[in-house]
């Protein structure tokens, strides 16, 4: 009988001489558990157990020799390399469970920290709640986390109530004023809480009370608006509150930082949008303010937003069109090609306010919008230019009235209705009616081409005024676009 083969791992798991009178084998004891994991790992990679593989590997192996040309299949992972890993798992793994022990510590300790300031918040001693308020407002300026978990601790409700009206001390004020400021930094869920716990109401006190709040508290509440007012949930709440008169106060304020002044306008800004705060904003001067500080690049970009938010309501149009030098303003905003984003804005407002009524068409013309118009379509931005062509297409609406009238006097009166000829009812078999449209048509012929005349006339003196200002070539040929700008059109949308 063959003598059995003992391989590796049999060597080193029992003991080599039996032991006692029945000749049973032991278990090594001499060896460590690393030790052991390492020795067994070094017989299975060494190849132990090989003589007990199964056939299909032996043959497998044949052929590759025999045929050398063919390229060797990719062998599947062995046994020895899935106990490697196993292995290696099993010595990293206490590491893992440290390092998340570790994590797992640092934030029951990061807890238990926000635990303790929610707490002081809420004590009776007003030097820990103010210390507690800016510790809320470090922890929360750059981790969502902690505004989180904050706002679950309580922590709003004893902030707003520091901003009590019959307190002088501006420092807890503040320190309440910019950690709620910050709780709310993209956390929507914190906003509303913040004006449902009352902010809106203890802000607005603070700003009414007989004594003239600190002007670092004032900055404050209005970076507080401008924050919760980005929340539409908020919009409503806030413009009814009678926070609008104070943003345009602060605004228009001499002594008002540039910071709380962009502040202001940003808030009015998102105020502007929800449509029941117009009637709001137009109980202040805020639209005369705006068109007489447009020329202030700082602000007329932020300014021509809000007035083109107003001007969607048939009460802002109004407020705007009988506006001192309302459209002679917006008419040479028209020209600042140095900024786009006012040209588009400010041809948004007059788009709009020449769609919808022919008295504002009237004073457009009058002070001079076509020749901007003209020059805006060929030197604007791409929705600058769309713009100007949809009102030059407005301007067109009453057959060249508005722009015949300008230029010829009472003659446009003849030609101020529809195109005679495009009636369908042009045909009567009686012929009566047809005859009497044939001899107006006689008889508005030379008008039409008088009109027409005067139109082309303007239109090439704005041309050269337009080369001119451009520094183009004297011998410039309008492109077809400029050119089916006179083309007559009856759409009445506002597709820009």
């Amino acid at each position: 009988m063959a003598k059995c083969h003992r391989n590796d791992v049999g060597s080193l798991v029992l003991d080599g001489p039996t032991g006692g009178a029945g000749g049973h084998s032991r278990i090594w004891t001499s060896f460590s558990g690393s030790a052991f994991r390492r020795k067994l790992f070094n017989a299975m990679s060494c190849g132990g157990g090989s003589r007990h593989r199964p056939k299909s590997d032996f043959v497998a192996e044949t052929r590759s020799v025999s045929k050398p040309s063919k390229p060797p299949e990719k062998p599947k992972k062995a046994k020895s390399e899935k106990l490697s890993d196993l292995l290696n798992m099993a010595e990293c793994s206490p590491s893992s469970e440290t390092d998340t022990d570790a994590e797992t510590k640092k934030k029951v300790e990061a807890l238990e920290e926000l635990k303790l300031v929610a707490k002081e918040l809420q004590g009776e001693d007003s030097a820990k709640r103010k210390a507690a308020a800016g510790n809320v407002r470090l922890r929360a300026k750059e981790d969502s986390e902690a505004r989180a978990t904050l706002a679950m601790l309580g922590a709003i409700p004893p902030l707003v109530g520091m901003l009590d009206h019959h307190e002088n001390d501006a420092e807890s004020q503040i320190a309440s004023l910019y950690a709620l400021l910050n709780l709310g930094i993209g956390n929507d869920a914190n906003k509303a809480a913040i004006v449902k716990a009352g902010a809106v109401h203890n802000m607005l006190k603070l700003i009414e009370s007989p004594n003239a709040p600190n002007p670092l508290v004032s900055e404050a509440i209005v970076a507080n608006f401008l924050g919760l007012s980005a929340l539409d949930l908020n919009k409503s709440v806030i413009g009814s509150s009678g926070a609008i008169p104070f943003l345009v106060k602060t605004l228009k304020n001499h002594q008002s930082s540039p910071q709380s002044k962009q502040d202001a306008l940003r808030a009015l800004y998102n105020l502007s949008i929800f449509s029941c705060n117009v009637p709001f904003i137009l109980e202040t001067d805020l639209i005369p303010f705006l068109l007489k500080t447009l020329g202030d690049m700082e602000l007329s970009e932020r300014g021509l937003a809000i007035l083109s938010n107003l001007v969607s309501t048939s009460e802002g149009r109004k407020a705007i069109s009988v506006a001192p030098d309302a459209f002679p303003v917006l008419i040479d905003a028209l020209n600042w090609n140095d900024s786009p984003g006012c040209q588009e804005k400010a041809s948004y407002i007059l788009m709009v306010m020449a769609h919808k009524a022919y008295g504002d068409r009237q004073a457009m013309i009058e002070a001079g919008v076509v020749s901007s118009l003209l020059e805006l379509t060929l030197l604007g931005s791409t929705l600058a230019q769309k713009r100007a062509s949809r009102i030059l297409d407005c301007l067109r609406v009453d057959k060249g009235k508005q722009v015949f009238e300008n230029y010829g006097g009472n003659l446009g009166a003849a030609v101020s209705a529809p195109i005679y000829g495009s009636s369908s009812s042009s045909t009567n078999p009686n012929g009566g009616p047809i005859e009497c449209l044939e001899e107006a048509e006689d008889m508005m012929s030379d008008e039409k081409k008088a009109v027409k005349q005067l139109v082309q006339q303007s239109l090439q003196n704005n041309m050269r005024r337009i080369v001119k200002r451009a520094n183009l070539p004297q011998d410039f040929v309008p492109s077809d676009h400029f050119k089916s700008l006179t083309a007559s059109s009856t759409s009445k949308s506002l597709p820009f």
